[in-house]
C-alpha cells in the first residue's frame, strides 16, 4: 500500500495505490524486485491547504484531514508502507514545511519525504501528467508547465530523458479577492504594476481590464520562457535560474490547478468550483495566446492531481559486487538522485562535473540545509587508470561547493568502475566518507535507500521511484 500526499499552494490531496510486487530473478540468482501490476484504490476530494497565516501551515488540521482521508479509504497508518509527503509551490516555503512533512511521516505511515523545490517539482509533475510517457513514447520534445497557486514549473523532456527546467512567478492565486475587492496582491506581481506604472493595492476594487493585461502578459512571457527569450521586464516574474534546456520544442502540456480550468476533469469537484482569484482568467489568457498557439497542444493525462497521483513506490535492486563503501555511514535514507551523462566522452563528462552538482544542491538542498544527494554517473566510456584518477580529482574538485562537507559523497554507476572510483578517491582524499557502488539503473527524481554491506560484499538499495497511474 502506497499513500501519496500533496500539500500545495492552493490545494491539498491524498492518493491511496496498491502496487504488486514479485522477485523476477530465478531461484539462483540474486533478487530482482519488480512492480508488476499498480492500481489506484481511492482519490481524496481537493480540499483547500490549511494555513494558520500566510508564513505558516496549521499541521493539526492537515493531520485531521489525512486521518478523515484514510478512515474514508479504508486503511491504517500501519498498512501504509511507502509513499510520498510532497510540500510543493509556496507552500514549501512557509516557516513549518519541515515539520509538516516530518511529522505527517511519523504518524501516517512509512514514507518517502520531500520538500519539493520548483525544479523537482516540475520533474514530479510532468510524471504524472503524462508529459514524460509521451516524450518516451514519441521521442519529441515536450515540456510539461505546471501552473498552480504561486508558480508556473516547467520540465523539458526528450525521450524520457530531462533535457531542462524553468519556475515563474505565475499562478492563479498570485491576485486574491474577497467579492468584487482584491485581498492580497503577490511581491512578483506588485513590482510588475511598479515596472507598469499601475496604482493597484489591496482593498481597491476589481478591475477586469487590468487583470486581463497582466494574464495575456503572463502567457506570453511562458511563450518567451519556452523560446529561451525572456527579457528584462519579465525577470520579476522569473524564480531562480533561467531556462537551461538548448533544444527546441515540439510539443507543450498543462497540468496544475490552471490547467483543470483549461480542461475540468474534476468537473465534480466542490473545490475546483468556486475560484476567488485569477486562476480562471488566465487559463482564458493561455487558451487565446497567440504565441502558445504555434505549439502542438497535448491533453494531460491528470490536471490538479498530476504532482500526487502515484505518489511513491519501492523496488529493491543488489548492488554490484566491486563497490566501496564506508559501511558506519550505512544505512542511508532517502537520498535523491541526479544524473549527469558522460555522452562516452571522459573529457565533456568531466566538463559537466562542475555545474551538475551545483544544479543538484540547488534543486536538492535550495534553502542550503545539508540535504545529501546521491550522484549517478551514467555513459562513462572504457576507463585507464590515469583517467580514473582524473574522475576522481574532478568529482573531489566539483562536490566542494556542496553545504555540509561532513556527510559521505555518494555515487552511483551504471558501470562496474564503482571499487576503482571509491578506492582512487579515499587515496587522493583520506578523510572523504565514500559510498561508490555500481551496476545500479536509476533516474533524476527517483530517491534511494542504501542499506548495510551484506556479507557477500553487496549492498541492497531500495530504488524509490514516484511512479504515476497511467
Amino acid at each position: 500500500m502506497s499513500a501519496g500526499i500533496d500539500i500545495g499552494t492552493s490545494t491539498t490531496k491524498i492518493v491511496i495505490s496498491k502496487f504488486s510486487l514479485m522477485n523476477m530473478a530465478g531461484g539462483m540468482h540474486m533478487p530482482r524486485i519488480e512492480i508488476i501490476n499498480k492500481e489506484v484504490l481511492y482519490r481524496s476530494p481537493i480540499y483547500r491547504t490549511p494555513l494558520l497565516s500566510s508564513k505558516s501551515i496549521d499541521i493539526k488540521k492537515v493531520e485531521s484531514l489525512v486521518q478523515q482521508e484514510y478512515a474514508n479509504a479504508g486503511v491504517q497508518p500501519q498498512d501504509i508502507k511507502t509513499g510520498a509527503v510532497i510540500i510543493t509551490g509556496e507552500t514549501a516555503t512557509k516557516q513549518n514545511a519541515q515539520e509538516m512533512i516530518h511529522h505527517l511521516s511519523d504518524h501516517a505511515g512509512d514514507f518517502l519525504v520531500a520538500t519539493a523545490g520548483p525544479d523537482l517539482e516540475g520533474i514530479i509533475a510532468a510524471k504524472g501528467s503524462g508529459a514524460y510517457e509521451y516524450s518516451k513514447k514519441t521521442g519529441k520534445v515536450i515540456a510539461n508547465i505546471d501552473i498552480g497557486g504561486g508558480t508556473a514549473n516547467t520540465a523539458v523532456y526528450k525521450s524520457g530523458k530531462l533535457l531542462g527546467t524553468c519556475t515563474l512567478h505565475i499562478g492563479g492565486r498570485l491576485i486574491e479577492f474577497t467579492g468584487s475587492q482584491i485581498n492580497s496582491i503577490s511581491p512578483p506581481v506588485k513590482e510588475l504594476f511598479q515596472q507598469w506604472q499601475l496604482q493597484v493595492k489591496e482593498g481597491d476594487q476589481r478591475s477586469d481590464l487590468i487583470i486581463k493585461g497582466l494574464t495575456d502578459y503572463m502567457a506570453s512571457v511562458i511563450a518567451r520562457m519556452l523560446t529561451r527569450e525572456l527579457l528584462e521586464t519579465d525577470k520579476p516574474l522569473l524564480l531562480g535560474h533561467a531556462p537551461n534546456w538548448q533544444e527546441e520544442i515540439d510539443s507543450i502540456m498543462f497540468s496544475g490547478g490552471v490547467s483543470e480550468c483549461l480542461y475540468q476533469n474534476e468537473s465534480d469537484s466542490p473545490v475546483t468550483a468556486h475560484y476567488d482569484d485569477i486562476g480562471e482568467m488566465l487559463a482564458l489568457a493561455l487558451r487565446e495566446s497567440r504565441e502558445l498557439s504555434q505549439w502542438t497542444w497535448v491533453k494531460p493525462d491528470e490536471t490538479v492531481r498530476a504532482t500526487v497521483l502515484g505518489a511513491g513506490t519501492q523496488t529493491t535492486e543488489i548492488s554490484g559486487a566491486t563497490i566501496q563503501v564506508d559501511s558506519s555511514q550505512l544505512p542511508l535514507r532517502n537520498l535523491p538522485v541526479y544524473q549527469v551523462p558522460f555522452g562516452h566522452d571522459l573529457q565533456e563528462g568531466i566538463k559537466k562535473l562542475g555545474s551538475a552538482i551545483h544544479l543538484a544542491v540547488e534543486m536538492y538542498d535550495p534553502q542550503r540545509e545539508g540535504q545529501n544527494f546521491a550522484l549517478y554517473l551514467t555513459e562513462i566510456p572504457y576507463l585507464g587508470f590515469r583517467d580514473i584518477q582524473e574522475l576522481a580529482a574532478a568529482i573531489l574538485e566539483s562536490v566542494k561547493v556542496k553545504p555540509n562537507k561532513e556527510q559521505p559523497l555518494v555515487i552511483v554507476l551504471e558501470s562496474d568502475h564503482g571499487k576503482v572510483l571509491g578506492q582512487t578517491i579515499k587515496v587522493q582524499k583520506p578523510n572523504q566518507n565514500i559510498i561508490c557502488i555500481d551496476q545500479i539503473r536509476v533516474e533524476n527524481g527517483d530517491y534511494i535507500d542504501i542499506g548495510h554491506l551484506l556479507q557477500t560484499s553487496v549492498v541492497p538499495v531500495v530504488i524509490k521511484t514516484l511512479t504515476f497511474h497511467n
